[in-house]
This record gives C-alpha cells, sequence and structure tokens, in this order.
C-alpha cells in the first residue's frame, strides 16, 4: 500500500484492491454532478420546433439491418436528382470514407446553432423526412410561445439560390425579413451573421443510391434573429420561384 501526506489518509478500497484518496472522490463526484446540471440548462435553452404536419418529401436514404430504403424526392433537380445517405446506408452501399449524413440525426452545436435534430431515421423506410417547395410557395408553422434568442431554420437550396421572405408573428404584431439562401454547393461567406453550416461538405447520390458527387454539399441553417423581447407565435416561409428548397427542421432557444 502506497502511503499518502496525512491530509489524504482517506481510503476508499475497491475489491481489485485499489486505493483512492475520499477527497478525490468527492471532487469527482461533485464535478459530474455540475457537469449534468449544465448539461441539462443547456437543454432546457433548446426547442425543437414540431413541424411533422409540413414533411412531404423523403430526402434521405436509410440503412438498418442490413436493408436500405432510398430516398423519394430528392435535394436537386426539383427534387428528382439526388439525394442524402445516412453513414449506415452509404457504408451498406459499400462507399469508402463516404461523407454522409451521421446516423444520430440530433447534430450537435456550435458557437453558430444550438443542437438541431433533423428527421430522418435509420429504422423509419417510408416517414417524410423534410418539406420541399418547387418554384414558387410558402408554409407555415406555429412555435410554443415563448420569447426566442434564437430561430434556426435548417435548409438547401439547389438550382441556385432562393429568395425567402420570413414573417415573425409576435403576440403583438409581425416582423418581415428577407433573406438570400445560397445555392447548397456554395460555401457560406465568412463572418455571415444569419447563415452557418448544419452538415459541411456532404457527397449526394442518384437513385440508385449511386454516388454521383463525393462532396462539396451543405445543409445550411438560417438564423432568423427574433426579436428576444417580444413573444413569437408563428412563422411564415414564403420563397419567390427560383431554386429548390428542402426545409429539414426549425429549432428555437430561449433564456
Amino acid at each position: 500500500m502506497i502511503l499518502l501526506p496525512a491530509p489524504y489518509r482517506f481510503y476508499i478500497f475497491s475489491p481489485t484492491n485499489y486505493i483512492m484518496p475520499l477527497k478525490i472522490v468527492i471532487i469527482f463526484t461533485l464535478c459530474a454532478l455540475l457537469s449534468t446540471t449544465i448539461n441539462a440548462q443547456r437543454a432546457g435553452k433548446t426547442i425543437q420546433i414540431n413541424i411533422d404536419t409540413l414533411l412531404n418529401a423523403r430526402p434521405v436514404s436509410t440503412g438498418f439491418d442490413g436493408l436500405i430504403k432510398s430516398w423519394t424526392k430528392g435535394i436537386d433537380g426539383n427534387g428528382d436528382g439526388d439525394g442524402y445517405l445516412t453513414m449506415s446506408a452509404a457504408i451498406y452501399c459499400d462507399n469508402k470514407d463516404p461523407h454522409a449524413l451521421p446516423d444520430n440525426p440530433l447534430i450537435p452545436a456550435t458557437n453558430m446553432h444550438p443542437a438541431i435534430k433533423l428527421h430522418y431515421n435509420n429504422r423509419d423506410s417510408v416517414g417524410y423526412q423534410a418539406r420541399f417547395v418547387s418554384g414558387e410557395g410558402r408554409f407555415a408553422f406555429n412555435v410554443p410561445a415563448k420569447r426566442y434568442q434564437g430561430m434556426y431554420l435548417s435548409l438547401t437550396s439547389s438550382e441556385g439560390p432562393s429568395q425567402l421572405t420570413i414573417q415573425l408573428i409576435y403576440k403583438d404584431g409581425t416582423d418581415i425579413k428577407d433573406f438570400t439562401l445560397p445555392d447548397y454547393y456554395n460555401d457560406i461567406t465568412t463572418g455571415d451573421e444569419n447563415l452557418s453550416y448544419l452538415v459541411h461538405n456532404l457527397a449526394k447520390w442518384g437513385k440508385k443510391n449511386i454516388m454521383t458527387e463525393s462532396d462539396h454539399h451543405n445543409i445550411d441553417v438560417l438564423n432568423v434573429h427574433p426579436n428576444p423581447k417580444r413573444v413569437l407565435r408563428r412563422i411564415i416561409v414564403k420563397k419567390s420561384k427560383p431554386g429548390f428548397l428542402v426545409f429539414w427542421a426549425a429549432t428555437g432557444t430561449v433564456n
């Protein structure tokens, strides 16, 4: 047995005769509890908005238990061109080191956006995963009535950029904002305060899940910057004719 200095001579003995100072155990325990509390607090500030009724497209091929279910409405060519694959689907299709979507649809937070959950699932072979808008169109969704620090829309535009008009409907009125969503092949301008990457540098696959391009495609995140002093209730997204838009998710952050 190793004898430690007097201030640390309080030990916990494990079945393997490993000796750990009691003070160190207490410190480790407190750190673990603090980390759990902080993570819980962060999780409580993020709201994944329910957009289930809007979903009308399946742009991601999924793979589970040796089976693959192909995408049906893709991400370019007005939805007829190409789609994304999850990592399991890409590996099943014998792709080496594919730039695929992660199997876990909860994409971790960055310094530009919170954790965002997409709507694909490797175990779901038939469900819709996103909303597409081909040509001019619009869609709307309600949000839990709160004061939001940020509202993040996960989007892709193909066939060129999409011009978007966002209506933020508050309890006491409406704000209207215009944004340009770049083509999903183009990188975001450095220093852009509205746009960031959700998933960067993705490959894409054709209808038979054969890779058509190995990288350089993105899912972007647009922060529409709601007024944090006003209670937001509903969002309307309007798109002009050019571009093919895919709406993946909406995520809010609150105090």
